[in-house]
């Protein structure tokens, strides 16, 4: 075999160019077989709630009306598949149903115009959970919200669920807020500069079911009297006032490096660290999440599935040397800062201890 035939053999025997997965999970689309096969470029692509799949649909700029009107002609495909023809489109994968968009392709290069606006689509458009997130950042951790915006957090609706998760022990009435895989028990918990009495409380989760980023706790409150709460104050760390809010050292947030949080005393904070400590020495190299917490979520989440996510969301747990209890919780949209709220009653006592998570009206 000559040179020449052996090189052109081997180009006909190239492996076809692999598929790129530009977005995981991005669903059915249903495209023109014209776009698929060559025969037309991508030049329509519009969301429509009673679509298949994702929503979107493709039509090519040969295609008629006749042409797509026969079911025939026209293809459901993962997403990826049309992305891998024309990478374009995913930056407009994330738009909501009803978009209407024409794609150009010109001398200042490929983008999308909406076409009910007019307006030109060159950048890639965020994730609605993306854009709700970072609205949400800017809401945490103000000096107080509304009484208003409190009990919105635990009204019952269609898209908010209160659950009383269980009750956490105070066996001296110094409150710590923590990360409890990563802080709790260490300098970097938070105490809280305001004692409630030594006692049990029950701890309330506000479930807020999001059609953008699924189950989540928006909040969560230990319930220290029965009084109703009319005012709010942001909870100091110990030695701080409020007055004192903002000042250098005066930190009256947590922060959360392992998505979940809890509410403790110091006592059994420090309970805890000494468990821990003996534990790990007992078995070296071992997570305290992965070889320890991750069956008794899962547990968990097998007793009570209707408002945790798979693998558990939230955990009743007694120390396992005084049975005292605490409970470890899902910090809304995951790790971050967070701060606590005093609730007051109309005699200025404290009936409530709530941690602010996120927004629902954002989600």
């Amino acid at each position: 075999m000559g040179m020449f035939q052996k090189k052109r053999q081997e180009k006909n025997e190239e492996k076809p160019k692999e598929r790129k997965v530009y977005i995981e999970g991005a669903g059915g689309t249903i495209v023109t077989k014209s776009i698929l096969n060559g025969t037309s470029k991508l030049k329509w692509l519009f969301r429509q709630d009673e679509g298949r799949g994702n929503g979107w649909v493709a039509f090519g700029d040969k295609d008629t009306q006749e042409y797509v009107n026969d079911a025939g002609n026209l293809e459901i495909v993962d997403f990826n598949t049309l992305a891998n023809i024309e990478p374009t489109v995913v930056n407009v994968f994330y738009m909501p149903m009803g978009s209407d968009l024409e794609f150009r392709d010109d001398r200042t290069g490929k983008y999308f115009v909406d076409t009910r606006t007019g307006k030109e689509i060159r950048e890639p458009v965020k994730h609605p959970g993306q854009i709700a997130f970072e609205k949400n950042l800017k809401f945490l951790n103000q000096n107080t919200y509304s009484a208003d915006f409190f009990a919105s957090l635990f009204a019952e609706s269609e898209k908010m669920r209160v659950l009383r998760a269980g009750e956490v022990d105070f066996p001296t009435g110094e409150v710590v807020l923590a990360d409890p895989l990563a802080y709790l028990g260490s300098k970097y918990e938070t105490v809280l500069d305001r004692k409630i009495p030594a006692g049990s409380y029950p701890v309330e989760l506000s479930v807020c079911l999001s059609r953008i980023v699924g189950l989540r706790y928006a909040a969560a409150r230990l319930v220290i009297g029965g009084g109703h709460a009319v005012t709010y104050e942001i909870a100091m760390p110990k030695g701080k006032k409020r007055e004192d809010w903002k000042s250098a050292g005066a930190l009256t947030f947590f922060g959360v490096d392992t998505g979940l949080a809890c509410f403790a005393d110091t006592q059994i904070s420090e309970e805890y660290r000494g468990f821990f400590e003996k534990w790990q020495q007992e078995k070296p190299g071992k997570n305290k999440y992965t070889d320890y917490f991750k069956e008794l979520f899962q547990e968990s989440y097998e007793a009570h599935p209707e408002f945790q996510n798979p693998g558990g969301s939230f955990l009743a747990w007694r120390m396992p040397g005084s049975g005292q209890r605490l409970l470890l919780f899902m910090s809304g949209m995951g790790d971050g800062i967070y701060s606590g709220y005093w609730g007051f009653d109309e005699r200025g006592e404290a009936v409530s201890l709530t941690v602010v998570f996120m927004n629902p009206e954002y989600f």
